[in-house]
């Protein structure tokens, strides 16, 4: 085909290594032009569709002309949708829709007046109103309208006449008061400053002070799920993940004000710099930078600045960085400030983040700038870090192929045992294991758990050996220390198998050899410690995710039991039967009646709780 891309293609190898993280991805020609912008909530599925199965025709034009693929990290589709928006207006890509009509979205509004007022509005108007947003769901901000209305039942009528004797007062209040719609401040019913207290917690809610709102309304979603009304838990339900959703994104905040955050993650000399430029209220732009540097951090983000802006770029009045080094020498601050005030008869201030809103975005600059030190690394390849661990041990060859075990339990509550597999430092996840642990069920013991997993893996794969050619790694690492790394070590003894076995303790990352007196201690910038650190992370994610699968379908007992009719040992016969909570949200009542041998009735109560768990897990 015209279009067909082959493996060495480089927007398509940029598809297969994108981060799993909401965002943006814009997509460049040979002359490094941006053709087609667009969002995705794991960029890396977005992306890696464009290069499987069958392609319409727009897609397949669109594909002959990408050379190259970008992305950039947000913190949710949400603001992935906003910065869409807004670098689709600043670019105009030719493969995208033109958006000429100024498209704005819905803010919430509170009015400055003795009483104010709470109300969705697209204009906005500086009378010194509080304005929160903007919300790309209008229909996340209907419900949440409700939920104040309901809640915090502020004044609805527009004017309210002042200095007015109270006997000139309307004789009674209106419907709204009534309905349980509004305190009718009009009417005398409330005081200014009670008033305010309600206006105060509209604000806390909508400036994501809201853990305790919510702590309460999945506690009273509880509450109704096990009296069966299933309605008013599924309104419960939406109304907490509109109060999730609602949320003011980092790409607009309606502040004014220009401002850059700059952001960076380093490894060695190598040096990943990002750069979110806010303009207007708006992210309008990031700048990624790569660079090599042995000198310390301070004076390589001095040198950063002062080749960032120049006459082409101006700075902003205020320069926020993910960490307040340059105060650290108050000597070398005012060199830097000398400098923008001859370069550019001005300083901007330089700041860290104390709010939480600019934290959140100088948090989403760095996670950007570690992607792009990740993708740096990778293509670096691991074999300085594997030649690292074969000079440090002492190997008589680089281990290529390395395993990792972890265990996971709560208080010796499903005991699980992850195992995972790197192939010359990246993940072979055709490999990965779980064991779910059958001799430490009820008690809590690391190094007995240890020892049951390492025999199960090593046991098998010389059976396997013997008849399948399979092979046994270059290298084992433990999450643990001493104790754990003897308990393996005893197990492959008995085994009569020769693998080098290290462990990696988290408290200190000291690494532990069989029977060591002292550990191996690695300095935090060791290519070779970062290496081991991420396979002992990904064994503890791997075993982390079964643990949680096997706690959530055991907290599901418990509801399910709930329901009128239901008790443990139908319980445990229906979870049997089914196997996992989606199943049972999935079954068919009459089914599960038979199968189970209960009323039809009851089936649908366990179908509606299953379907319920499934949003709340």
């Amino acid at each position: 085909m015209e279009n067909q891309l082959n493996s060495e293609n480089p927007a398509k190898e940029s598809a297969f290594d994108a981060p799993s993280e909401p965002g943006v991805y814009l997509m460049k020609n040979e002359d490094s032009q941006i053709i087609y912008i667009g969002k995705a909530k794991s960029l890396k599925n977005r992306l890696k569709s464009y290069f499987s199965g069958e392609k319409d025709i727009k897609t397949a034009t669109l594909l002959k002309y990408v050379h190259s693929i970008e992305t950039i990290i947000v913190a949710s589709e949400y603001d992935a949708l906003l910065l869409e928006n807004t670098l689709i207006k600043q670019h105009s890509p030719k493969y995208n829709i033109s958006l000429k009509d100024g498209k704005t979205y819905p803010v919430i509004r509170i009015t400055h007046e003795e009483f104010p007022r709470v109300f969705r509005t697209r204009r906005i108007i500086q009378d010194k109103s509080i304005y929160y947003g903007p919300y790309a769901d209008a229909h996340a901000v209907n419900t949440i309208m409700e939920l104040i209305d309901k809640i915090f039942p502020l004044r609805k009528c527009k004017k309210i006449k002042k200095n007015v004797p109270m006997g000139s007062l309307p004789r009674a209040p209106c419907m709204y008061y009534h309905i349980g719609r509004c305190m009718a401040p009009c009417c005398g019913k409330i005081n200014m400053e009670d008033y305010a207290v309600h206006v105060q917690h509209v604000q806390k809610l909508l400036s994501g002070e809201k853990s305790s709102l919510i702590i309460e309304l999945t506690a009273k979603m509880h509450e109704e799920a096990r009296a069966l009304q299933f309605e008013k838990a599924a309104f419960i339900r939406n109304t907490i993940n509109a109060i999730e959703n609602l949320q003011s994104g980092f790409v607009e905040d309606l502040n004014p004000e220009n401002r850059d955050y700059i952001a960076w993650a380093c490894e060695g000399v190598f040096i990943s710099i990002t750069v979110f430029s806010m303009r207007g209220g708006k992210m309008t732009g990031r700048d990624l930078f790569r660079t090599r540097c042995a000198a310390n951090e301070q004076e390589t983000l001095e040198q950063f600045i002062t080749s960032y802006y120049d006459n082409n770029r101006h700075p902003p009045l205020k320069i926020f960085f993910q960490d307040f080094t340059l105060q650290s020498g108050e000597e070398n601050k005012q060199l830097l400030k000398n400098w923008f005030k001859e370069q550019f008869g001005y300083t901007p201030e330089i700041l860290s983040a104390k709010d939480k809103h600019h934290k959140a975005i100088l948090s989403m600059a760095h996670l950007n700038a570690q992607e792009d030190l990740r993708k740096r690394m990778k293509e670096r390849g691991a074999g300085p870090a594997l030649d690292e661990i074969t000079r440090i041990f002492n190997l008589q060859t680089r281990p290529e192929r390395i395993e990792g075990f972890d265990i996971s339990h709560l208080g010796g509550r499903h005991p699980v045992a992850s195992l995972v597999s790197f192939k010359n430092g990246t993940a072979d996840r055709k490999n990965y294991r779980h064991f779910k642990l059958r001799t430490v069920i009820g008690i809590t013991d690391d190094y007995a758990a240890m020892r049951e997993a390492v025999r199960r893996r090593y046991s098998r794969l010389i059976r396997e050996g013997a008849t399948l050619g399979a092979t046994l790694p270059d290298m084992i690492l433990v999450d643990g220390g001493l104790g754990q790394v003897n308990a393996a070590k005893g197990v492959l003894d008995e085994l009569g198998v020769n693998i080098f076995i290290v462990g990696l303790a988290k408290r200190n990352e000291e690494l532990w050899l069989p029977e060591a007196k002292k550990p191996v201690i690695l300095s935090r910038q060791s290519e070779a410690l970062k290496v081991l650190q991420n396979i002992r992370d990904e064994c503890h994610r791997f075993a982390s995710n079964l643990n949680t699968r096997l706690r959530s379908k055991d907290l599901f007992f418990t509801t399910l039991e709930s329901v009128e009719g239901i008790g443990p040992k139908r319980a445990g016969a229906i979870m049997k039967e089914y196997e996992s909570i989606a199943d049972i949200a999935a079954s068919k009542p009459h089914e599960m009646s038979k199968r189970c041998r209960i009323s039809e009735e009851a089936a649908r109560a366990v179908r509606a709780v299953a379907k319920l768990s499934l949003e709340t897990i």
